[in-house]
């Protein structure tokens, strides 16, 4: 395969299963990084900021930190998926969804674990500064979230291919990530951020589901046992309605239980792109539908995220 550096042309992947050609993007590194997943990323670093606003504590430079830290951690686990599903066999050409830089050839794995390192080595300089603003938690939080994104399809024992994915992703990138995104700002961790993070993590997870439902049929043929594949395609379908659905309901709790201020029921607006989702995770099967399912969970979780943030920040100044 000729390297689209060379070139300076768009590499193009056939898909087997439906005889069309996907353009790939010019750059392999922004393959490889996912950018349509880095919403998730993003989303909980937004609320964190909308609730240090409202509490007053707000500050512009932990805010920037956790935004460069967040998203260096995400590209960095995009990067490591790519070479360890790779090096699995679990990205067969017949995959419904974008190639993947190192099984197409694009990059090859030791290009891609280079880009694993740099980017945490990146997470690590936004850290100092959070930690010189927060203290030593942050390097505790930075760690763990290291190690369990090196164990998610890396390691001996990939979590990621045992159907704990979604446990990880919720927990890491749902309730640390918001949690510690809300505590950077003056080292406090209030209950309303305990609860936000609950539709936050509710949502990341969702955009996961949608990435395993789609690929439920290769990754059973290559034996890698997300939790779809143990679910099978009813039961994961009911998981995302769940957690989508779970997430607005939490959000009601949190202000009906008078955790969350009441302007964070703004996130409430997002509902309607949610409709079109859980049309398409019931109805549709294969193809297209199923990629544009994942962006579109992505992007329902950023507007959800900054629909709170709005109503919070409208809430403290009105």
């Amino acid at each position: 395969m000729v390297s689209p550096w060379r070139t300076g042309r768009s590499a193009f992947a056939s898909d087997i299963s439906t005889g069309k050609t996907t353009s790939v993007p010019r750059n392999p590194w922004i393959l490889a990084a996912r950018p349509h997943t880095l919403p998730a990323a993003v989303a909980p670093v937004v609320v964190g900021a909308g609730l240090a606003v409202f509490d007053d504590v707000f500050r512009v430079d932990a805010l920037v930190a956790a935004l460069i830290g967040a998203l260096a951690i995400q590209v960095a686990a995009n990067f490591a998926n790519d070479a360890s599903d790779a090096k699995r066999g679990a990205d067969p050409k017949d995959r419904i969804g974008p190639p993947r830089a190192v099984a197409t050839g694009l990059l090859t794995a030791k290009d891609v674990w280079t880009g694993v390192w740099v980017a945490f080595g990146v997470a690590a300089l936004a850290g100092i500064w959070m930690t010189i603003i927060a203290g030593w938690v942050i390097i505790a939080i930075g760690v763990l979230s290291i190690i369990a994104t090196l164990g998610y399809v890396g390691g001996p024992i990939p979590y990621g291919y045992r159907g704990l994915g979604e446990v990880f992703v919720f927990l890491f990138f749902g309730l640390v990530a918001t949690v510690a995104s809300r505590y950077v700002h003056d080292s406090s961790a209030p209950a309303s951020v305990w609860q936000l993070a609950i539709p936050m993590g509710g949502l990341v997870t969702a955009i996961l589901v949608a990435n395993n439902v789609r690929d439920i049929e290769t990754d059973a043929r290559v034996g890698k046992r997300t939790l779809a594949v143990i679910l099978g395609r009813p039961r994961t379908v009911l998981l995302y309605q769940g957690l989508v659905g779970g997430a607005f309901l939490a959000l009601v709790s949190g202000v009906v239980f008078g955790t969350v201020p009441v302007g964070g029921l703004a996130g409430l607006a997002a509902i309607p792109l949610a409709i079109p989702l859980d049309r398409i995770v019931r109805r549709e099967v294969e193809g297209p539908p199923l990629v544009a399912l994942l962006k579109g969970t992505a992007r329902l979780q950023l507007v959800v995220a900054v629909l709170i943030t709005t109503g919070l920040v409208i809430q403290r100044f009105v």
